[in-house]
């Protein structure tokens, strides 16, 4: 809709970008500073926070050092008041163990660590303006508000001004004072908050405030103990060796436990969801379902093992029964592939001899499925387009056809509406319920959306730090939650 790109030309951060009118910031006119005046105001009059934390971290460089040398750079601390605080900022942004993450590399965090990393070096600068750029998507709800409150608090001892881009409307409601709502680059409507939402005038803003995901599942029945469950596990464990401070060498290491004796069991037709803060195991959950962690204790896919040594033997024709759909649809297709390759891959992979002409109907077939072309259109158009040339949506309907084209029983869902805007979340929602229905696919929903789980889920696991603390029918433990977490997470989504 062009909420990222208004905000980031404010600094001229939008390569080749022709930028008019006017952008007034402490008087000064933004747009027209020379290079070396707008450096000053980046980084320290204005601070971004960037919504990919992966590419605003240096992956060289630990998280704690890419905080300090801000700290240096711009508030003139010391190498030991920098490591000081750097600490504070870690631990306000909700980091556990503050001092040792900081000598972490990105990739040794977990996505909403990276996240929080990045806020607090937003913050190191003290900025008078703050664009933050869909600054919680990698968090829980009840993280998110904690991060929005920190933020709130922070303008309040500073008078900070925020510009808050979002798709979450809950966070609009609950934290800003004004909202400006964009369809295709326009601003079509602006005012209080509390106005817009109260008495909203525009189609689109009519139509944004009424998507909210619907629950459209068949309510399948548990399999029964003689059908072959999609995936089950038992006694999952899953961990990771970690260094030992103050020791050198392989055979010193201690071990992180990733996951913890984990129960559960998916049916075909049924949806397991699982949710969790950021560091709870989710992600690694999802990676051994994929098979690409080796762990402790049975996992099975369709009834057979599903050990990683087993996969490594003979394992080709089960693999293909797990299929994967990503949050970033934008990261995970290659942008040198067209939307034929991409689709097709699988099929080279599973079924190398299938005929050239066999490939491209099914490839056809299977996007109309997800409804990319429509059963009357010519599908040349759709066939030679690359990922850069579609929409968020389109996106993510190319990456759901690519993992059914080889007809999966299982799909590892992470979490799949989370970068889109809401419009668009509900139609890929609909599209994913209906797929069910039609293919009887067993889902594994890792997300931080509790609406999301109601519409979806037949069952629910609710992990907190590597432990499964609670689980049962999705519903039932969402309207009478036990576990002081659970509520926790429930209250911060309502």
């Amino acid at each position: 809709s062009g909420k990222t790109v208004s905000a980031l030309s404010l600094l001229r951060l939008v390569e080749q970008a022709q930028v008019t009118g006017e952008a007034r910031f402490g008087g000064a006119d933004l747009l027209k500073l020379d290079e070396r005046a707008l450096r000053g105001v980046r980084g320290d009059g204005v601070a971004v926070i960037f919504q990919e934390p992966m590419t605003a971290l240096n992956p060289l460089y630990p998280v704690g050092d890419q905080i300090g040398e801000v700290l240096q750079l711009k508030r003139g601390m010391s190498g030991q008041e920098a490591r000081r605080e750097v600490t504070r900022l870690l631990e306000v942004t909700g980091i556990p163990e503050p001092e040792r993450r900081a000598g972490a590399f990105p990739h040794q965090l977990s996505g909403g660590q990276r996240q929080r990393a990045v806020i607090a070096m937003a913050l190191a600068s003290r900025p008078r303006l703050l664009i933050a750029d869909e600054p919680t998507t990698a968090l829980d709800v009840s993280l998110r508000g904690q991060i929005l409150e920190l933020l709130a608090d922070l303008q309040q001892e500073t008078g900070m001004a925020v510009l808050l881009i979002t798709h979450d409307l809950n966070l609009v409601r609950r934290f800003a004072d004004r909202v400006a709502i964009m369809e295709r680059g326009h601003l079509v409507e602006q005012g209080v908050v509390a106005d817009v939402f109260n008495a909203p005038v525009h189609p689109y803003t009519r139509r944004l405030l009424s998507s909210r995901p619907v629950r459209d599942v068949i309510e399948v029945a548990p399999a029964s103990p003689k059908e072959p469950l999609a995936l089950s596990a038992k006694d999952l464990g899953v961990s990771y060796p970690v260094p030992i401070p103050g020791f050198r060498g392989w055979f010193q290491r201690g071990r992180f436990e990733a996951v913890r004796r984990a129960h559960f069991e998916l049916g075909s037709g049924r949806t397991l969801g699982v949710v969790g803060e950021s560091g709870s195991g989710k992600s690694t959950l999802a990676l051994a379902a994929l098979g690409l962690l080796p762990h402790e204790g049975e996992m099975r896919v369709c009834g057979s093992d599903w050990s990683v040594a087993s996969l490594r033997h003979g394992g080709k024709s089960l693999r293909r029964q797990v299929q994967v759909v990503f949050q970033d649809p934008f990261s995970s297709l290659s942008p040198r592939m067209t939307v034929e390759q991409i689709v097709g891959e699988g099929l080279d992979v599973h079924e190398p001899g299938v005929d050239p002409g066999e490939r491209r109907r099914r490839v056809v077939d299977v996007l109309t499925e997800v409804g990319l072309l429509q059963p009357d259109e010519d599908p040349a158009g759709w066939l030679e387009r690359y990922p850069h040339e579609c929409s968020g949506g389109q996106r993510q309907r190319l990456a759901i056809a690519r993992a059914l084209i080889v007809g999966p029983t299982l799909l590892v869902l992470d979490e799949p509406t989370s970068a889109l805007d809401v419009t668009v979340q509900q139609q890929v929602l609909r599209l994913l319920q209906q797929l069910q229905r039609e293919r009887g696919l067993g889902y594994l929903l890792i997300t931080h959306d509790v609406d999301v789980i109601r519409a979806m889920a037949h069952d629910l696991l609710v992990m907190k730090d590597g432990a499964v603390v609670e689980q049962g029918p999705a519903l039932l433990v969402l309207d009478n939650p036990k576990h002081p977490y659970t509520r926790q997470l429930v209250g911060a989504a309502g």
